[in-house]
Order: structure tokens, then sequence, then C-alpha cells
């Protein structure tokens, strides 16, 4: 753990005292989304001192063309990035004519943020001495609306508290804004159009290459006292990229002056005509008035909780932990459009540009499909079928791979690969598996099987035609072989025989096999559509066949352990317990020779397959790879504590169980891996998720039945979970004399708890 300022609380995520030093930290962790847009937790008015001005709009990217120092055949051409969109929540504020900053402010006192994560706003309040004397109370609400996905809102309260006080609001729109990250430090928005008008305002402009428009708009309303004092600016200001109108008031000591500023953005993937989208937003949200708009966001939330709500009780770092992972997921992805996906910064940052990796098949599908009707799922998996066409073409023009191979891209925003680093980018293709997963795992959850002949078949066809042209036959180990890739864990780079890939390579081939012949038996029309559509032989999946049949899997006889790539017994190994901390992060302070060298491994990667495959290998083959392996992970990865902490628990160590559960649940409030004012690792916390529910919940889908092994904490003294499984809302409540399950509705359902079938209704307590 490296910060502990944010207070422990059930409910919000809470800061006291103002610290320059920790302004970045905090834009990341107090970040507001609504599925359309996010924003980071800049200040509103003009800060001075180094901060990270982020806006974002899902859907929105540009081609950052690539910068690498020596080129090689098959880069990517460019690097997509989520763009710091224009800025509409800032407020330029005088008060008796002095500018409000707080980093040249004499004084400030009392200063809290608040994440109210129950009801989804986001609340700043400090007092500050300005140098010419004045003393301010500030009170500043935000949050961007659930139902009026393209809407935000502000009310910024002042109160002057030793003389009157003139105040200056100077709300403005900024299209003139720059990523934190750019390769080549362009602008990537052109202004198009600047349109004023009484109280509100509007710029449209566009993303350079890729022709996104968006207007950014405003409307501000002044008050006093809470009446409206119809005010309209004094001065407009404008460019041919901002607009900034001037209200001038004059408010008396102990009174209170208000602006409430309603802004956001309407896009070109959802209008014809952004500008009348825009009007029509400002319109909507004027008639239905601050106090209304803050109640339906108390009441969208308050139905998002009903549902995707873990209780803790007995550990409140633990409770916070856990809600605030789930905010997030639910702050970032909504489920509603289907060329949406999940990024691993979500709209906290724009550190790996936003886009979509295999994180979202791994680690995020399970989330969504337990606590959203199973189309928020479906959709994600819509979205790599979508992109079909593109990893054929990846595979091709990049691999040189023939006849509909598929390679999807490690990082995607329209299904073209923009990574930039050869060894991830060409060789962590186990990416292909966890897209093939995804489409089993969805089926065995939600028991919906439609996707598979209907799109899912022609995605497994062009995986499985991956591994078979990638993998080679070793004449030597008289089996095949994959050689130059990188695993799930990146510390390694261009290995032979990835246990993990070999073994996921070896499942997808079987796996598409298998749903052939089903499709062929329950849907032959789907059948024969399909494999005249693809050109698929008979032949052809004998040839697979042999691949997956003589696939080779190192292992280590005398330990009893398979080993995550040929060679690796080989390595100095030193276990991390005895690494000196003073050198952790290890990806921070070592040369990347250094850390290729060394046996320490970033995340989960044989265990990433005995997660994925458990059913596959018995209790005493996990114990023995977890144990040896799990030695040697520094946990680097934001994805690797949550997968340790559901194998622990599934070994009954619970101590470790409970600890990799804190890691990865405070992962970014506690800033363990000292990166947070980048952003907060989103995808991830799908896996804090998985951590309680299949973790300490144990449970799991065979044979087409939930099954349960519960457990929990001593730390705790109990917890409770919801998930929509088929349609019927179980609620599964642990303390440590019982476990109680009980359905929503008159339907009972059949569920196994530790090995022993249970008639679950709508209250089934298990002592």
């Amino acid at each position: 753990m490296n910060q502990d300022y944010i207070k422990p609380d059930n409910w919000s995520i809470i800061e006291e005292g103002f610290d320059a030093e920790r302004v970045k930290s905090s834009e990341s962790l107090f970040s507001i989304g609504n599925g359309a847009m996010g924003q980071r937790a800049n200040f509103e008015e003009s800060y001075s001192a180094e901060t990270f001005q982020g806006s974002y709009i899902a859907g929105i990217y540009y081609p950052d063309k690539t910068k690498v120092g020596w080129w090689k055949n098959g880069y990517p051409k460019y690097f997509a990035k989520v763009l710091n969109a224009p800025n509409w929540i800032g407020i330029d504020i005088e008060i008796n004519e002095e500018n409000l900053d707080l980093n040249t402010c004499t004084e400030v006192r009392n200063f809290r943020r608040e994440l109210n994560m129950k009801e989804g706003w986001y609340n700043r309040s400090f007092e500050a001495v300005l140098k010419n004397g004045t003393e301010i109370a500030v009170n500043v609400r935000r949050f961007l609306s659930l139902d009026l996905d393209e809407a935000g809102i502000i009310k910024y309260d002042i109160t002057p508290l030793n003389k009157d006080a003139k105040i200056v609001y100077k709300p403005y729109i900024d299209a003139g804004v720059t990523n934190e990250d750019a390769n080549w430090e362009e602008k990537f928005w052109e202004p198009l159009e600047v349109k004023k008008g009484t109280n509100e305002a509007f710029v449209t402009a566009q993303t350079f290459k890729t022709h996104f428009k968006v207007t950014t708009f405003m409307h501000n309303t002044i008050l006093a006292n809470g009446e409206n004092i119809n005010v309209s600016p004094s001065t407009i200001d404008s460019t041919v990229d901002k607009v900034q109108y001037t209200y001038g008031t004059i408010i008396a000591k102990g009174q209170t002056s208000t602006i409430q500023k309603i802004g956001g953005y309407t896009v070109s993937l959802n209008h014809e005509n952004t500008l009348t989208g825009a009007e029509k937003v400002i319109k909507s949200a004027v008639a239905l008035g601050y106090e209304t708009l803050l109640q339906n966001q108390i009441d969208a939330w308050a139905k998002i909780w009903e549902m995707s709500d873990i209780t803790i009780e007995g550990d409140v770092k633990a409770q916070q932990g856990i809600r605030f992972n789930i905010f997030q997921l639910n702050q970032t992805y909504s489920g509603k459009d289907s060329r949406l996906n999940i990024g691993p910064k979500g709209f906290t940052g724009e550190k790996y540009g936003g886009s979509t990796y295999w994180d979202t098949e791994a680690y995020c599908i399970p989330f969504y499909m337990a606590t959203k009707d199973q189309q928020v799922a479906r959709n994600l998996l819509t979205y790599r079928y979508n992109q079909l066409d593109k990893a054929i073409e990846n595979a091709k023009d990049n691999l040189g791979f023939k006849n509909g191979a598929a390679l999807y891209p490690m990082v995607t925003m329209n299904g073209e690969e923009c990574h930039n680093e050869w060894e991830i980018t060409h060789e962590e293709i186990h990416r292909n598996g966890a897209i093939a997963f995804a489409i089993y795992n969805y089926n065995r959850y939600t028991g919906d099987y439609s996707y598979i002949p209907e799109k899912g078949l022609e995605v497994l066809i062009g995986i499985a035609r991956f591994w078979h042209q990638r993998a080679s036959f070793s004449k030597d180990k008289n089996q095949y072989v994959i050689l130059g890739v990188t695993g799930p864990n990146e510390y390694e780079n261009n290995i032979n025989n990835n246990f993990y890939t070999n073994y996921i390579a070896k499942w997808c081939i079987d796996f598409a096999a298998e749903q052939i012949e089903k499709v062929a038996s329950e849907y032959p029309a789907d059948h024969k559509r399909i494999l005249e559509k693809v050109n698929l032989s008979v032949e052809e999946i004998k040839e697979w066949k042999k691949v997956a049949d003589d696939m080779y899997f190192p292992i280590s006889e005398e330990l009893g352990i398979y080993l995550q790539q040929d060679g690796f017994l080989d390595k100095d190994l030193v276990p991390v317990k005895d690494l000196d901390k003073s050198q952790r992060p290890i990806n921070q302070k070592w040369s990347w020779d250094r850390v290729l060298r060394s046996p320490y491994i970033k995340q989960a990667d044989v265990l990433q397959g005995f997660y994925f495959f458990e059913d596959h290998f018995s209790k005493e083959e996990l114990k023995r790879n977890f144990e040896f392996y799990e030695s040697f992970t520094v946990h680097e990865s934001s994805l690797s504590p949550c997968v340790h902490s559901i194998q622990a628990a599934a070994l009954d160590k619970m101590d470790m169980a409970y600890t990799f559960y804190l890691r990865t649940s405070r992962l970014d409030l506690d800033d363990y891996n000292k990166e947070v004012e980048e952003g907060c690792h989103i995808t991830s916390m799908a896996g804090t998720w998985m951590s309680i529910v299949e973790g300490f919940g144990g449970m799991r889908v065979k044979n087409d039945q939930l099954h349960f092994s519960p457990k929990i904490p001593k730390e705790w003294n109990g917890y409770s979970f919801k998930i929509n499984f088929r349609n019927q809302i179980l609620k599964v409540a642990v303390n440590h004399n019982e476990t109680t399950f009980t359905v929503d509705g008159d339907q009972d359902l059949t569920i196994i708890v530790n090995g022993n079938p249970v008639i679950a209704s709508k209250f089934v307590q298990i002592n």
C-alpha cells in the first residue's frame, strides 16, 4: 500500500484536507461517468498547479501515429487513443476582482471531496482566503445523468464569509484541448462552428482523420439564495474553438450565490445533426430542473445497486473497496450500445488508449452477465463478431496467414490492431483464446445457445484456423509446438511453448470442432450457411484436430507442475519473499533485460489456465502449481490478485485469499502500483467482483446448474450478493453460522451447495 488518505466509508469515497501532491490521484479516484461520457475530477475553477485534465466520450478516438525508434514490418501504423474531449465543466471565477485558484489562495480550510456511490454524484467543498482578504465557503456538486446520458450538471455555490462580494462567473466550453499522452503533440480536434445564445452556447468540432463530429454545449443559470435572478451575460467572448460568458453578481456576506451549469456532448455516432441534438438535450434538462435531475440520478443508481450491490459486514475498507469497483464498472459501461466496449482505464485517464483488450472477455463479461440482463453480455460478444473481418485482415496482412484465419487485436477501437509494441502485438496471441472462451462462458452461464449459430461459430472457426496455422510440428518432440510468444505474464517475451497459450489453443480447436458438430445437428440451415460462407471442409477440421490432439505442454515431472514455458526452471529461482522491497515494483526499478531474465511473474499465467479450465485439473494439481507460481508472482498487473484470490479460496488458504481480495479491491484507492494518477484500473475491477462471488462464494456453473461452496474470511461478519442466472434472481447471504439462498419470484431454482442438491425458493437456509 502506498497511500492511505481515503477515509473508510461504506458508501462514499472521501478525502479531507487539501494537498496539492494528491490532486492528480484524486482526479482519478473521484472520476464520474455514465456509460456515454466521463470526467476526471478536475476543478471547475482555474487551478495553476499540476493537474491532469480529462473529459472523455465513449466511442470517440483518434489514430495517433505510431512512434518507435526502429520500425519493424507489421507494426500497426497508429495507436488509437480515446480523446481528451472538449472541456464543458470550466468556470473561471473572480471574487472581488481576484481569480479563485486554490494554488494561490493564502489559506484553504475544511477541504473535502466526496464521491457518493450510492446516489451517483461528486461533491467538493472548502473554505478559502484569497490574497485580497476575502473569505469564502464553496460547495460544488457535479453528476453525469444516467437517464439523460448526454448531459452533465454542475451546481456551484459560493458564500462570502467576512464581507460582501462581487462575484464574476465566467463559464466556458473549449475544444482547444490536447491529450496528456499524445505521441506527436498534435491537436486532435478541428473546430467547425460556434453558436451563441442568451445563456447557452455550442462549439462543434470534429476529430482529425476519424471525423467524429461532436457538439459541446453549455447552459448557465445564476441564482441568489436558491432563486433564479435571470441574469444575462454581460460579455460574450469567443474564438474558433471556445466560448466564454461573463456574469457579474453582488452577494451579501453570509448569503449564497450559485451558478448552475448544464453541459455535455452530442456526437455524430448518434445524431445526424449534433447541434440540433444538443439544443434538444438542453431543452430537456432545463425543463426537468436541477432537483428533478438529481432525484432521477439517485433513483437510477438505486436501481443499479438493487441488483449489483455486494454487502460486507464488519470490514469497512473491504466494503468500500468492492462498491468502488462496482460503481466504476457501472459508470464505464451500460451495455446499451454494441459499438462500445470497456477500456482498461474507462473514463478515468488515457493510459492504454482507452481501447478494448482481452480483459473484457476474460474478466468483465462474468460481471455483466450476472448483474445485468444477458443482452448486455451478448452485446459485448457482438462487438467482436462485428470486427471479425478486421481480425482476418490482421492475420493475413501482418502475419501472412491465409484461409480466413483470424487474429483479434491486442488493442483496438474499431477492429484494427493499434498496439505498437512488437512483443505484445504479434506475440501475445493468447487473447484469441479469451474471445473464444467468452463465447463458451456466455452459453454456459445464460443457456442462450442461439448466439453460436447466429454469429459465434464464425468467430470460433476463424480462431481455430489461426491456431492451426500458428502451431508448428517439432520432429524432436513429435508434437505440435507454438514458438515465439508472450503469455499473460508480460515479463517474459518471445518464449517457446507457453503453457497457457498452448493449452487454450488446443481447447479453442476442440471447442470449435464440437460446436460445428452441434450446429450441424441442431441448426442445419445455419451450418450450411456458415460452412459455405467460410469454405470449411471436413478435411480441414481433421487437420485442426491433429494439432489439438498432439499439442505439447512443458512439464516438470520432479515438481509435478506445468512449466510456464520451456526453460523456466533454468532461471535463478529466488522467491518474491526474498526480494528486497526497495526493488519493487520491478517494472519501475529494473532494466527490461533484468526483468526478462528474472523468474518474476507479472500476473497469473499458468494459473490463468487453471482458472479458466478448473475442471480439467485435480485439486492437488492446482495446489502444486499455485504454491509454486504464487511464490514468484509480483502482481504488478491489476489482473493478477483476483485470480490468486479465487484459487486461494478454492484451496482453503483463506488468509491469502483475503489479502489478495483487499489488494484487488483497493488497488487504486490505496495506489498499490504507484500509478493511480494516470487513471483507475477499470477492467480488473470485475475481477474484484469475481473474488467474492467465485472466490468466497464458490460459485460455478456446471451441467446447467449453479454450484456454491461458500466460505467467509475471519475478518468479516457476513457478506451477500445477487446474481441473475437465466432470468432468475438469486440472493446469497453468508455468515459464520449459515448460508441463505433466496429466489426473487415464485419459481424454484435447484442449486448444488457443497456437492449436495438444494431447491432454492423464497428462503433456503444451509447450516
